[in-house]
């Protein structure tokens, strides 16, 4: 570089004379009009002895805070309104539903007695469907037959009323008690005891009660003894009902011309007249 280049000074340049003289003036000025504003105020400041109402701002709020109590209580009573509406509407829905329950209930009962009437109806005429079936079946057999020649002969009526005797002893007696205890019993189709019955079963039952095996059905049991005449019956004697071999309904006479049989679902089993349904014919077991 050459000795002769300019190098430049590290040194504040000086302000100016003018700039310093300003900034000089305003201070001062603003120092003068402090010192006249102090002079010129009082001594001692007044105490404030009155207060300034805002009666504008405090009206409009106690007016605000008015409507809003008015508008919770409104709201209050309209909740409480929809809780008794509601309520009401429960009560209402709990009686409709316990009324409809009721009716369904008087229904389901109605309907019932009407199943049971007809049952009953259908039971009673089958019964009499039976009991017309083997007045029938005894009017078959006791038809009169033909000879070659053509003359025909009149067949003999059943004879004189079978005998009233019930004095039973033995295995008579103990046949004849098992088969009056179970009087009241239900009848059942295929029924072997002990409190439900069919015709067959009940005889086969009680003469098991003496060690006697009988066959199951009634065709076999009418069969299984000696055919003896209904005016010659002794207690503890199987009744049937229909031809021997094919009877369809047994019981066991009791004496004293009576029986003990598993009728029909109706009647169940019971102790009757001879008369109330004349039997076919007898066998004797013992």
């Amino acid at each position: 570089m050459s000795h002769t280049a300019h190098i430049p000074s590290h040194r504040k340049p000086r302000r100016r004379a003018s700039k310093s003289a300003l900034r000089a003036g305003v201070a001062g000025g603003v120092l003068s009009t402090v010192a006249v504003a102090g002079a010129a105020g009082p001594a001692q400041a007044e105490p404030v002895t009155q207060t300034i109402e805002m009666p504008t701002i405090t009206s409009g709020l106690a007016t605000a805070v008015a409507a809003s109590a008015q508008a919770t209580q409104q709201v209050a009573l309209d909740l409480e309104a929809q809780a008794h509406e509601d309520a009401a509407a429960q009560d209402a829905a709990k009686a409709a539903k316990k009324a409809k329950a009721e009716a369904v209930r008087k229904a389901e009962a109605e309907k019932k007695a009407e199943a049971a009437a007809k049952a009953k109806a259908e039971a009673e005429a089958k019964e009499r469907a039976e009991r017309a079936s083997r007045t029938a079946a005894r009017t078959t057999l006791s038809a009169p037959s033909s000879s070659s020649s053509g003359n025909s002969t009149t067949a003999s009526a059943p004879s004189s009323a079978p005998s009233t005797s019930s004095n039973a002893t033995g295995s008579a007696a103990s046949i004849v008690a098992f088969a009056k205890a179970q009087v009241g019993d239900a009848y059942v189709s295929g029924g072997t005891g002990p409190n439900a019955w069919d015709c067959s079963g009940l005889v086969q039952a009680a003469y098991r009660s003496v060690g006697i095996d009988l066959p199951r059905v009634s065709q076999a049991q009418s069969t299984a003894g000696t055919q003896v005449s209904l005016s010659n019956l002794q207690p503890g004697d199987i009744l049937y009902w229909g031809a021997a071999g094919s009877a369809y309904h047994v019981a066991i006479y009791v004496g004293g011309g009576q029986f003990v049989g598993a009728q029909n679902s109706s009647t169940g089993t019971v102790q009757r007249s001879m008369d109330y349904d004349r039997p076919t014919g007898a066998v004797r077991v013992l």
